[in-house]
């Protein structure tokens, strides 16, 4: 995939180095001279970088937006990101766009008629985190979409979950829920009717509330 990061602080040169890792061709759009000489310091290669402003038009197109896959606003200024996005939505018709809120108060502009696909909040994010580490011992929230009240989360399978050794199939999951993968050190799973669930496994799953109150007893310690 050919993804565009304007923004290359630590949010952007951690994004990039993990999408370079597995294939994707990228490049990062960033303007201020510390941070371009973190990402070179970090292993960023120069072929990787973009010098100039996200939200003018040249940069964009040189960047090769026209015949990208995504788009990722991640700066530290709402303002740029929102605009960034809305110019690569309604100018340039980009599939996916992601944009990263800095300031909660602002959250209400990061939606499709400002051109942002998926919203990434993170003071949100991590008030979730703390709420789901003390509400649901089992479960950990890693991302809320911007659409619904769907969120994707990881699951740990305890050793003491009444559905251990059990088959998917053999599990009554909520039907509110998705299991998208099932892992174990570096082995991953797609999960099937007869993937057998081990206990300490970790389950991403794409689950509304309710359900990952059912995820946490299913998986959890149990009653």
């Amino acid at each position: 995939m050919k993804i565009i990061i304007v923004g290359g602080g630590q949010v952007g040169g951690y994004i990039a180095d993990l999408l370079i890792e597995n294939g994707n061709s990228v490049v990062i759009i960033e303007n201020k001279e510390k941070s371009i000489q973190a990402l070179k310091n970090n292993g960023i290669k120069d072929e990787y970088i973009l010098v100039g402003d996200g939200t003018d038009a040249t940069i964009l197109e040189k960047a090769g937006v026209r015949g990208c896959n995504a788009l990722v606003c991640v700066t530290g200024a709402d303002e740029t990101n929102v605009t960034a996005a809305m110019m690569a939505k309604f100018e340039y018709d980009v599939p996916q766009v992601v944009a990263r809120v800095n300031n909660p108060r602002n959250e209400w502009l990061f939606n499709a008629g400002m051109g942002v696909d998926v919203k990434i909040n993170q003071a949100d994010l991590i008030g979730h985190m703390v709420a789901d580490e003390m509400n649901y011992h089992s479960i950990m929230t890693l991302m809320r979409l911007s659409k619904g009240e769907y969120s994707i989360v990881r699951v740990h399978v305890d050793y003491h979950s009444p559905n251990v050794d059990k088959t998917v199939a053999e599990i009554r999951l909520p039907a509110q829920a998705l299991l998208i993968a099932v892992y174990e050190g570096d082995t991953l799973i797609i999960p099937h009717g007869e993937t057998v669930i081990r206990a300490g496994q970790y389950i991403l799953a794409l689950a509304n509330e309710s359900a990952m109150r059912e995820l946490n007893r299913i998986f959890g310690a149990g009653n």
